[in-house]
């Protein structure tokens, strides 16, 4: 279990701020579902434990006080395990009582269980191994969530900076246009057009801010920090990852191709206690045992507290004892074929797991592909955007442009901010579910410390 992170600094009453690689760490320590799996785990580990104590033999000890008629021996025992029934001549019935006791040592092992216990061991440690990898596929699930939540609130803030930005250019050119209508060199048409695309660029930023905060907000979920600001550092994320990045693993060491890999042995092991279960138990037991009776050898009655005491009988022996539960090979085999149909159903789903896995790792790596060739084409596209816009302002105030020119410049400058705004960290964001895909964080988390800026 990962130690947990110091608090991260707060820049705000109510606001942490985190590094994409604290977050994924305060999320590994902190989160519920992280913490749920562990103990799980622990709970399997104490299952093996709990199996392997079946080895050890039995002891009961007993010791009873009673006041009853009296029997052959004088009085009864109450229903044990321990002490045998009396036997021997019927004395003559009495209503009298008579004080009886009796203590008792059962010791009772079974030597030869022909490999029963060692499979019930064996099911409890294949549930273990797959407690264990489920919380190896937590880790992940968590920390890949994290990633992509704080991703996707860094790219929703670049998108608020972009409209912000918009905002700020409308509105110095809708004064500008006010002004020269205003000074009759226009018609009103074009103050009417100006107000309205900055309206327009007013909600998108409206938009873009509600965004934002509902991804602010499903991150902090996701670190169990609900309710609570969550800030992330750009870090790294403003410039592109180099190229290389990491060796791929096999995709047979993923967590989920492990975890269902642990489901398979689980249902085999299961089978196999039932392929143990139908064979003869084998019991070595010794005993030792006195009673006390409230009457002479020959069944004349003592007063006073006689038969308080055990001492007056007493047994022992030892031997072996066999049983077989002879109709019960019937239910043994058909929990033993129930197991192996859940085998096959747990093979079957594995086969489909890996079928799954080399899909999503194909399709990571489509996408990290076309993430980096889209950032490497944005900055020509803002560039563009950014000269067009400023011919088609130029050319108006001159009166050789329309105000749809303008509009039309505009929005192609914003979408350029945006898209070359978000085509960094989609890049990181490829990344990171490339890393995913292959079932380890770790190579991802490396790569942002080793980028200029990173953590």
């Amino acid at each position: 279990m990962a130690s947990p992170l110091l608090e991260a600094q707060s820049s705000a009453p109510g606001m942490k701020s985190f590094t994409l690689e604290e977050a994924v760490n305060y999320a590994l320590a902190n989160y519920p579902a992280v913490r749920a799996a562990i103990q799980s785990y622990a709970a399997a580990h104490e299952g093996v434990g709990l199996a392997t104590l079946s080895y050890l033999p039995n002891v009961n000890v007993l010791w009873q006080e009673n006041r009853a008629t009296r029997n052959n021996v004088a009085g009864v025992l109450l229903p044990q395990p321990i002490i045998p029934n009396p036997s021997g001549p019927v004395i003559r019935e009495s209503n009298r009582s008579f004080w009886g006791s009796g203590a008792g040592v059962l010791f009772s092992d079974e030597p030869f269980d022909f490999g029963y216990r060692r499979a019930q061991v064996r099911a409890a440690q294949s549930t273990e191994k797959r407690a264990q990898a489920e919380v190896q596929l937590t880790r992940l699930d968590v920390a890949a969530g994290v990633a992509d939540a704080a991703i996707s609130v860094l790219a929703a803030e670049q998108q608020v900076r972009a409209s912000q930005a918009d905002v700020d250019r409308r509105t110095v050119f809708a004064r500008s246009v006010h002004a020269v209508v205003e000074a009759h060199l226009r018609p009103g048409a074009d103050a009417s057009r100006a107000d309205a695309e900055l309206a327009a660029a007013r909600t998108q930023l409206a938009l873009a801010q509600e965004t934002q905060q509902v991804r602010a907000a499903a991150l902090a979920e996701v670190l169990g920090l609900a309710g609570t600001q969550i800030n992330i550092s750009l870090g790294p994320f403003r410039q592109l990852p180099p190229p290389g990045n990491w060796e791929p693993g096999s995709l047979n060491d993923h967590p989920l191709a492990v975890v269902q890999q642990r489901r398979v042995q689980e249902a085999q092991s299961r089978a196999d206690v039932f392929s143990h279960a139908y064979y003869p138990h084998v019991s070595f037991q010794a005993l030792l045992a006195s009673r006390g009776t409230g009457t002479n050898g020959q069944g004349a009655p003592l007063h006073g507290t006689a038969g308080l005491w055990p001492g007056d009988v007493t047994n022992w022996g030892a031997g072996f004892t066999l049983t077989l539960p002879v109709l019960d090979i019937t239910s043994s085999q058909a929990r033993k074929r129930i197991e192996l149909a859940n085998r096959g159903r747990e093979q079957a789903l594995f086969d489909q797991t890996r079928q799954t896995l080399t899909g999503g790792l194909a399709q990571a790596q489509a996408r990290l592909e076309g993430a980096r060739h889209v950032a490497e084409n944005t900055p020509f596209e803002l560039q563009a955007s950014k000269e067009s816009e400023i011919q088609a302002r130029a050319r108006f105030q001159a009166g050789l442009g329309t105000m749809v020119d303008v509009a039309e410049a505009q929005r192609l400058l914003l979408q350029a901010e945006i898209d070359d705004a978000l085509a960094t960290l989609n890049v990181w964001r490829a990344l990171a579910d490339l890393a995913a895909a292959q079932g380890n964080m770790a190579p991802f988390l490396d790569l942002l410390k080793r980028t200029p800026g990173g953590p």
